[in-house]
């Protein structure tokens, strides 16, 4: 995108979690300076009362077009924040930018320092956006449709009680791939590699790489690796009849009961989440750095005629 000095009708939507402190007063840094730039704010009603606000920011009820006619989803906070926003932007199209106040924070293109540099990037529409894969999900029970939902990083099958094992069937296109008992299983998105089903011993997958992974938890089981599928693949998991219910999350955030019997079906998303960009770091340096992997000693490519 092209920059713009020109403000006109343009509104950011500012998600954040106001539970915190430090989120509370990064909050009030980016509303003054969008304000100063001549950018409209908007932000939940819910939020609104834990912050001293001009009287000009907008607020509105937390219903899934909040952000709706807004030029860009700001979204301040962790994990768990940055993916109730992409529940707005998924909603709205949207393009969210999130800056991390949490921990790793995969989702974030920012960090708390770079409040400054955030906002002005936005007042001058200075960066891009990309889309990212999302996943549908329908949960049938006795071969009737009775749940739907979405997710952006996976969705989880997982056993409602710890005492006991799930035991599940799971299916790659409409062909059945093996059984066992255990703790789940999650169906993961490329962003959702880095998440659940990383630690649930999945494959790291690069953003730009269309696929759809099926990951066992703590399986017991001779086969029970990690899948990597076409992302125009069907995977379902199926809830054996004779054992106890389990429960289906979406991003960690929406759940629902799974009775025995219960199929679960994941595939592609209809509907994808657009991320706003600020730099153009490769994927490789920010898996090390969130992550904080050990490179010393890398040398690099040979530099040279030869």
């Amino acid at each position: 995108m092209t920059a713009s000095t020109e403000a006109g009708d343009r509104t950011v939507f500012l998600l954040a979690h106001t539970g915190r402190a430090a989120a509370v007063r990064s909050a009030e840094l980016v509303v003054q300076g969008l304000l100063r730039s001549g950018l409209g704010v908007r932000l939940l009603g819910e939020e609104a009362v834990d912050l001293p606000l001009p009287r000009e920011v907008e607020t509105v009820e937390a219903k899934p077009d909040a952000a709706e006619g807004c030029e860009l989803l700001v979204v301040l906070g962790g994990d768990g924040t940055l993916l109730r926003g992409a529940e707005f932007a998924r909603a709205s199209g949207v393009p969210m930018l999130g800056v991390n106040l949490g921990r790793v924070g995969f989702l974030a293109e920012a960090e708390r320092d770079d409040l400054d540099q955030v906002v002005e990037r936005v007042a001058h529409r200075s960066y891009e956006v990309e889309e990212r894969m999302t996943i549908d999900v329908l949960v049938r029970s006795e071969g009737r449709a009775v749940h739907t939902d979405w997710a952006l990083n996976e969705a989880s099958v997982e056993k409602a009680a710890r005492e006991r094992v799930l035991e599940l069937v799971t299916e790659v296109d409409d062909r059945p791939v093996s059984a066992f008992g255990g703790d789940g299983v999650v169906c993961a998105t490329p962003t959702g590699s880095t998440a659940y089903a990383f630690s649930a011993g999945g494959p790291v997958v690069w953003p730009e790489v269309e696929a759809l992974l099926l990951v066992p938890i703590s399986a017991h089981a001779l086969f029970a690796k990690p899948l990597v599928t076409s992302p125009e693949s069907v995977l379902a998991v199926e809830v054996q009849p004779q054992t106890p219910h389990g429960v289906l999350w979406c991003d960690g955030r929406r759940s629902v009961e799974l009775p025995p019997g219960a199929r679960v079906e994941v595939r592609r998303g209809a509907v994808p989440v657009r991320l706003a960009r600020l730099h153009h770091a490769s994927f490789t340096d920010r898996l090390v750095a969130k992550f904080a992997l050990p490179v010393a000693g890398w040398r690099g490519a040979p530099r040279g005629d030869g």
